[in-house]
C-alpha cells in the first residue's frame, strides 16, 4: 500500500529520470565545445604572426575552453585568404587588404604614395570612416565578418644595389605587392614583378629580381638582408593592413555569449595590433642592425621627386579608374581621406 504522501513508485521514477534528463542536457550544453579552423599567411617576425598565432589562447582563455582555433599556414595560398572563408574552406583567416586592391580599389588606399604615410595615419582614417567601410565590403564581396584589424611592420625597400636617387629605380626588377605601387616603379622606369614570399630568397640569389618591397619584420627574419643588404624606406605603401575575418555561417554556430566573448579576445588582439606596432617595427630595426644593415631613408628633396605627377599620377589615375568601374566616386573618397588627415591635394 503506498504512503498517501509520497507519489507512486512509478511516477517517482518519471520525475527522477526527467531530472536526471535535464541535469545531463544542462551539463552537455555547459560542456559543448566549437572547433574552428583559421587559415594564416607564413610571415615571421611580424606583428601579424605573433598576433595571429596568439589567437588560440586567447580565445581558449576568453571562452573558459569552449571554443579551439587551430591556426595554420598551410591550409590556404595567401592570394585565397578571404575567398576560402567565403566559401567555408576554413572557418576564419587572417586576410591581406591588398591582395584585393586589383579587384576593390578602397582596399587598397593605404597603397597610394603620398596618401597614408603612417601608422598613426592608417589608425585615425581607419577610425573614422574607413574600417567601417571595408567591413561593409567584407560582408557584400566576400561573405565575411571582421572580428579584428592590424597593420603589416612598416614597408620597406631590400636592393642588391643602392636605391638612393629616383634615377635608380630605372631598370631595376623589384617586387611588389599590391597594383598602385607597381604602377610607381614602371613610371620610374623599373620592371614590378609580383611574386610570393616563400620565391623570394631563390630569386634574389639567381638574379630574378634586383629587390623587394615587404615588411621590415618579415624582411628581417627571412633575413634577405643577407643578399639585399641595402635596407631603404621611400615611403612607397609604408602601411599595409589585414584583418581577421570568420564565415557567418561558422560565427553563427557560437551561442550569443560565446560570441561576445570571442569578439572580447579579438578585440584584445586589435588593441595589441596598434598599441605594440612600434615595438615590433623596433625589434627587427635592432636585430637587422646588429647584424650590420644601415637602414636609409630618402631625404626630403629625394622624395618630393618621386612625388611628382609624372611618377605618382599613374597609381592614382589606375585608382580611379578601378573606382568608376567599382561603383564610386574615387577623387570624393580621396578627399575625404585627405580631410581626416588635414592634407590638401
Amino acid at each position: 500500500m503506498n504512503h498517501p504522501s509520497r507519489p507512486p513508485s512509478r511516477l517517482r521514477s518519471l520525475v527522477l529520470s526527467a531530472a536526471m534528463g535535464a541535469t545531463l542536457w544542462a551539463a552537455s550544453v555547459q560542456a559543448q565545445t566549437y572547433d574552428l579552423t583559421m587559415a594564416v599567411i607564413t610571415s615571421p617576425g611580424d606583428g601579424y604572426s605573433i598576433l595571429t598565432a596568439s589567437v588560440p589562447d586567447r580565445v581558449a582563455k576568453a571562452t573558459g575552453g569552449k571554443v579551439k582555433v587551430t591556426v595554420s599556414d598551410s591550409l590556404v595560398p595567401p592570394a585565397q585568404m578571404a575567398t576560402a572563408v567565403r566559401e567555408g574552406r576554413v572557418d576564419m583567416s587572417a586576410a591581406l587588404h591588398t591582395y584585393l586592391a586589383a579587384d576593390e580599389p578602397r582596399m587598397g588606399i593605404f597603397n597610394l604614395p603620398g596618401l597614408i604615410n603612417d601608422i598613426k595615419e592608417y589608425k585615425q582614417v581607419c577610425d573614422a570612416f574607413w574600417c567601417e567601410d571595408t567591413r561593409k565590403i567584407w560582408k557584400d564581396k566576400w561573405n565575411a565578418i571582421v572580428l579584428a584589424e592590424g597593420t603589416w611592420c612598416t614597408q620597406q625597400l631590400f636592393s642588391k644595389d643602392p636605391i638612393h636617387k629616383i634615377e635608380d629605380f630605372k631598370g631595376k626588377r623589384l617586387r611588389v605587392h599590391n597594383p598602385q605601387t607597381a604602377e610607381v616603379v614602371n613610371a620610374l622606369g623599373g620592371k614590378p614583378v609580383a611574386m610570393p614570399t616563400t620565391e623570394i630568397f631563390p630569386a634574389l640569389e639567381r638574379g630574378v629580381i634586383d629587390g623587394l618591397f615587404i615588411s621590415m619584420c618579415v624582411g628581417g627574419s627571412l633575413e634577405f638582408w643577407r643578399i639585399a643588404r641595402n635596407v631603404q624606406n621611400w615611403s612607397l605603401g609604408p602601411i599595409n593592413g589585414w584583418a581577421i575575418l570568420v564565415n557567418p555561417d561558422s560565427w553563427e554556430k557560437l551561442p550569443p555569449d560565446v560570441q561576445k566573448q570571442v569578439q572580447s579576445a579579438m578585440d584584445g588582439v586589435q588593441h595589441d595590433a596598434f598599441t605594440q606596432y612600434d615595438q615590433f617595427v623596433a625589434n627587427a630595426r635592432q636585430a637587422m642592425e646588429k647584424n650590420g644593415v644601415t637602414f636609409w631613408v630618402a631625404p626630403d628633396e629625394e622624395r618630393a621627386k618621386l612625388m611628382q605627377p609624372q611618377y605618382i599620377g599613374s597609381a592614382y589615375d589606375a585608382w580611379n579608374k578601378r573606382a568608376q568601374q567599382v561603383g564610386f566616386d574615387g577623387p570624393a573618397y580621396l578627399d575625404r581621406v585627405r580631410k581626416v588627415l588635414g592634407k590638401t591635394q
